[in-house]
Formats: structure tokens, sequence, C-alpha cells
């Protein structure tokens, strides 16, 4: 991929009066949306960014998540496993772009349309499964892609070289989600869990096995007290769904 020389035409904006004391606003240079997308996905690698190994296994999470949703319907054990293997996979990729040293912004947006698409789904099977609660895993879909939209546009606006570079001032507890990666563990895997265990305890125990949903029944108990009888005690979809999504 060869380097481009972008030199677009700007208006700079200088800082507004009326800000607040102690923070100044920097001068922005006024583009077109095409030259901004440009400016901020603009990259050269001496290797082709398709065939980076983090990209690579992003397209083996793709193939997990399809074949997971094939049988998400019909064999609950085999859906889990799938669906839990390509989560995994979103842990190893990015340790593998870090050691290897291939980030891209390629690879950022792949990673996070795969996560929004395959947790999507499982909402959607989640709204015909708990008809009564499915206004509210409609609004979890709309707040999820609605936030990351907003948050990659803005990055995007601003010329940032990555939706996950969020300084404190901005935002500390975007700074604590993407900057400590422990964090960062325990609110993705407290997300898909949750949405999981909500999707086993659906299953009777025939189907899935003791084990399983005692299991998915114990944590769903652990995280969150509160068990309406609709949802296949103990389980509920209380404010901490909506509180990991708004953070995810």
């Amino acid at each position: 991929m060869t380097s481009r020389n972008l030199k677009p035409r700007s208006l700079s904006l200088s800082s507004n009066s009326g800000s607040r004391p102690g923070r100044r606003r920097d001068s922005i240079d006024v583009i077109n949306a095409k030259v901004a997308v440009d400016l901020a996905t603009h990259q050269t690698y001496e290797e082709n960014v398709f065939l980076f190994v983090p990209n690579l296994i992003g397209y083996g999470r793709i193939l997990l998540a399809g074949l997971a949703l094939n049988y998400m319907k019909s064999h609950p054990k085999v859906c889990t496993a799938l669906y839990g293997l390509s989560c995994l996979l979103d842990a190893f990729d990015g340790m593998a772009a870090r050691a290897l040293g291939q980030t891209s912004k390629f690879g950022a947006v792949l990673d996070m349309v795969t996560d929004r698409c395959t947790t999507a789904c499982l909402l959607c099977f989640l709204s015909s499964a708990y008809p009564s609660y499915a206004l509210l895993f409609q609004f979890l879909i709309t707040l999820d892609f609605s936030s990351h939209y907003m948050h990659m546009y803005s990055s995007l606006v601003t010329g940032a070289r990555s939706h996950k570079l969020v300084t404190s001032d901005v935002s500390r507890i975007l700074w604590y989600y993407y900057n400590d990666p422990t964090t960062l563990f325990l609110f993705c895997a407290g997300n898909e869990l949750f949405f999981v265990a909500l999707y086993l305890v659906h299953w009777p125990q025939s189907s899935v096995g003791w084990p399983f949903t005692s299991l998915a029944a114990s944590f769903l108990e652990f995280a969150v007290p509160v068990i309406p009888p609709e949802l296949v005690k103990p389980a509920t979809l209380s404010s901490i769904a909506v509180f990991i999504s708004k953070l995810t």
C-alpha cells in the first residue's frame, strides 16, 4: 500500500471565548467528511494488512460466530461452544497485534463490527425467547450500536489514530475501560456471560445438560439477585445489563 499526501483545505476555528476556564480548545481543521476519514484511517504497511495474523484471527471469529448463529435455534450446547470460542479469540487477536507489531485500523474496525453484530444477533434471539422483555433487548441493541457509532465518528472527526485513545479528562470511565486490561476483560466477559447465561436457562435441562444450566443459573443469581419468573429464575434484565452495554 503506497502512501498518499493528504493536504485538505481547512479552516481554523479559534477557541470559544465562553469556554470554561482552565480548559483550552485547540484549533480544529474543518474538512469534508471523506478527507476526515482518509486522515484518520491513513496508514502504510510493508505487508498486506488483510493477511495480518490478528486479522486472520478476526476472520476465524466471524466464521465461528456464523456457525454459532446457525445452531442457535436447535443445538444450544454447540452454539454456546462456538459462540464462546469466538468471544475468547477476541482477547487473543489484540495480544497478537501488539506482540507482532501488526496493529491496524482495519483490524480495530473488524474487531468492533464483529463484536457488535454477534451480540446483536444473540439479543435478537433473546427477544423472541423472552417476549415480555423484547423492548428492553431492542433498546440494548440500539444503545450498543448508537454509542459505538457516535464514539467512532467523534474519533474520525478529531483525527484520532484509534477510538481507544481516550484521555481521562474526556471520560474517566472510558479511559479505565480502554487502558486497564482487567477492567476491559471484566466488562466484556461479564457482558457476554450474562447474555449467554440467559440463552442457556431458556432451554430445558434435558437439551443443555444439568451442569451447564446449573452454572448459568448460578452466575445469573450471583450477578443479579432479582429473580422474575418470566426469565426462568434465577435471571433478570435489570439495570446492570444497561450499565454493562453502555460501557461496552
